[in-house]
């Protein structure tokens, strides 16, 4: 998958999964590491399988690998990282021979990756906002009582 390895390699792509690795280094919570977006990018394909959705994997793994790369400037600036990622993966994309379609369609499933209402669409934004929740094994996490997120927020069951 060439685009991918592109984005894998890409200075700014680089810089900012550092950034939030740097941020959240001492971190006992979810951390937003390669390992995170790995599991999302496979979900999410295997969703858009099952799904028979019928995207490019490239794409998906594009918006999986991406969609958390605002992390390092809501930590820094307060930004929210859908937004801070949405404008992130715009100027990455751009240089990994993405189509401008492709670019609107990954940065509007990086904006809408948290909001639970795409959850039932038939399309990269349901996969993505998905394979994020059934990620995290909130279910067994030995941080469950302390996580500041709500039970609803929560992934206490393996499928969403």
């Amino acid at each position: 998958m060439k685009r991918l390895d592109m984005i894998l390699n890409h200075e700014t792509f680089k810089q900012q999964l550092a950034a939030i690795n740097e941020a959240e280094e001492n971190r006992c919570f979810c951390n937003h590491d390669m390992q995170h977006l790995m599991d999302v990018a496979r979900i999410a394909w295997i969703l858009n399988l099952e799904d028979g959705i019928g995207l490019e994997q490239d794409f998906v793994y594009a918006a999986a690998i991406l969609h958390d790369i605002g992390k390092g400037r809501q930590y820094k600036e307060g930004i929210s990282h859908e937004i801070a990622g949405s404008e992130i993966a715009g100027e990455i994309l751009k240089d990994c021979e993405f189509t401008e379609e492709e670019i609107f369609r990954i940065k509007r499933a990086i904006l809408s990756h948290r909001d639970p209402a795409v959850a039932k669409d038939h399309n990269l934004r349901s996969v993505i906002f998905r394979a994020d929740k059934m990620s995290r094994p909130c279910f067994m996490c030995k941080m469950h009582k302390e996580c500041n997120w709500s039970e609803e927020k929560k992934n206490n069951t393996i499928f969403y």
